[in-house]
Formats: structure tokens, C-alpha cells, sequence
């Protein structure tokens, strides 16, 4: 019999707000009002536990802000569907509930879009970004249709090993079975019309006119291997913002923070040292 110890060095407390016009699910990590802080927004079909192995590092010298966006995790459903604007909307306002400013926004694929729209709408909310595995614009029209119609024919569960594939490299997929089933799990238990919501915001999402007035610190990183925003799309983006720098992550796809969280890590703590 196989046994799995999980060290859980987070307070993981059960914290609810009402933003707007639904619930939302976070967790806000503040063990010191001097402490920086920085904010995680995390990507499409995943929750806030993605960013675990990240914050059990860097809680020790930064105010953590995690939270799951609306129609994912615990958080509300909400109107369906999605424009970006909701997202970004949520974030602001949970931020100003907190009484958060002047924080390191990091953000993984949509969550590197609402990061994206956080800066462009409150630009003195953000002293910094990082953009993981995202752009100012992802994919096309004619993809996400494609999707959110097979998502609608088929459940979450159609897409979910096509899914698997883009989302985590060749190693993964080989010598980490049992966390594969269990992101799996995460992604086929995101309410379906939260995926698509979220799937159609997306779609219609392009930061690529606002991207060259992002003047705070940025790095953009992007997984060697990931088939969802690959390292051309990422390092497009990071080309259109003045100053910013890009850098491909080895043996990781499109969650770095799950598979090589030490270079996470490393990002966020070099682009601390210039904000």
C-alpha cells in the first residue's frame, strides 16, 4: 500500500468575500504590515492550490494574496459568460477590500490577463508583474469556439487529455502519474459554465494595443514546453513592453509553478530585488 504525506506549511483558512455580484474563495496571507506583498491569479480550470509549493517559500518574506476567480474553485458562478473586465473587476475590488496596494501582481494564463487588465485600470495597485505562460492576446476565435463546443457536447472530461498535454511536459507525463490524475481531477471538477465563461472572456481578451504602457517591472516566463501559450506567443508579448524581461523555464509546460516551482520562486525573488 502506498501512503502520500502532504507538508502544508499555509494557513489555508476558508475566507469568503462578497465581491461584486458573487462570492469569492481566498486566502490572504499577512503576518506582517511591513512585509511586501504579492498576488497570485492563477489560470483556466485550476484553483489557487496550484501556487502552494511557491507560497510555502515565500510567505516567509511577503503578504500573500491567493484567491479563486469566479467560476473556479470555491469561488461564485456568477452571470455567464465572461468578458475579461469581470475578472479584472473581482480582482480590483477583493484588492481594495484588503486594503491591498502596491503589490506584485503574478498571473498564469488568464490570470496573466487579468493581471494584465488590474494594471492597465488601477495602475497603483501593481508595482511589478509577472506574467506566466500568458499574453497580451491567446489564441484565436475560431480555437476557443472549438473548445467551448466540445466542452458543451462533452463535459470537461472531453477536453481533459488534450488538455494534459499542453499543460505539462514530457516527464511529467512520465514519472509523475499520480499528480497527473490528480490535475486532471482539478480541471474536469471546474464548474462547466464557469470553463466556458472563462473560455469566451478569453477569446475575446487582447491587451496587445495597452501592452507598450506597462512601465513597472515585468518578466514575462513561459514553460519550454507548453502547448497551450507557447515561448513565441510569451516572448511576442514580453517584446511589446518596454524594458521587460522574458526567460523559458526548462522541463516545465504550462504551470511551471507546479512542476519546477523553485524557478518560480527564483523569478519572483529577482524582480523583487528591482521594485
Amino acid at each position: 500500500m502506498l501512503y502520500f504525506v502532504f507538508k502544508l506549511n499555509l494557513d489555508f483558512n476558508m475566507n469568503f468575500a462578497k465581491i461584486n455580484d458573487i462570492t469569492i474563495h481566498f486566502n490572504h496571507l499577512k503576518h506582517d504590515e511591513n512585509k511586501p506583498t504579492i498576488v497570485f491569479s492563477n489560470s483556466l480550470g485550476t484553483d489557487f492550490r496550484i501556487w502552494q509549493k511557491c507560497v510555502d517559500d515565500l510567505v516567509k518574506d511577503f503578504s500573500i494574496l491567493l484567491y479563486d476567480k469566479r467560476g473556479h474553485g470555491l469561488s461564485g458562478l456568477g452571470q455567464t459568460p465572461y468578458v475579461i473586465d469581470n475578472h479584472v473587476d473581482d480582482l480590483i475590488a477583493l484588492m481594495d477590500e484588503l486594503k491591498i496596494s502596491n503589490a506584485l501582481l503574478v498571473g498564469l494564463s488568464v490570470g496573466g490577463l487579468i493581471v494584465q487588465g488590474v494594471y492597465h485600470k488601477r495602475p497603483e495597485l501593481v508595482r511589478g508583474l509577472v506574467l506566466c505562460d500568458t499574453a497580451a492576446k491567446i489564441g484565436n476565435e475560431t480555437m476557443w469556439n472549438e473548445r467551448i463546443e466540445i466542452a458543451r457536447k462533452g463535459g470537461l472530461e472531453a477536453l481533459v487529455e488534450a488538455n494534459m498535454q499542453r499543460w505539462f511536459s514530457p516527464n511529467f507525463h512520465k514519472n509523475r502519474q499520480i499528480d497527473l490524475r490528480g490535475y486532471e481531477a482539478m480541471f474536469t471538477r471546474t464548474p462547466l459554465e464557469g470553463y466556458i465563461g472563462t473560455g469566451t472572456a478569453i477569446r475575446d481578451a487582447d491587451f496587445t494595443p495597452n501592452a507598450s504602457s506597462i512601465s513597472v517591472p515585468t518578466t514575462c516566463v513561459v514553460g519550454e514546453y507548453d502547448g497551450a501559450t507557447n515561448p513565441e506567443l510569451v516572448e511576442g508579448t514580453s517584446k511589446l513592453i518596454p524594458g521587460s524581461k522574458f526567460e523559458i523555464i526548462k522541463d516545465a509546460g504550462h504551470i511551471p509553478c507546479v512542476e519546477q516551482p523553485k524557478e518560480i520562486i527564483r523569478v519572483i525573488r529577482e524582480i523583487e530585488t528591482v521594485i
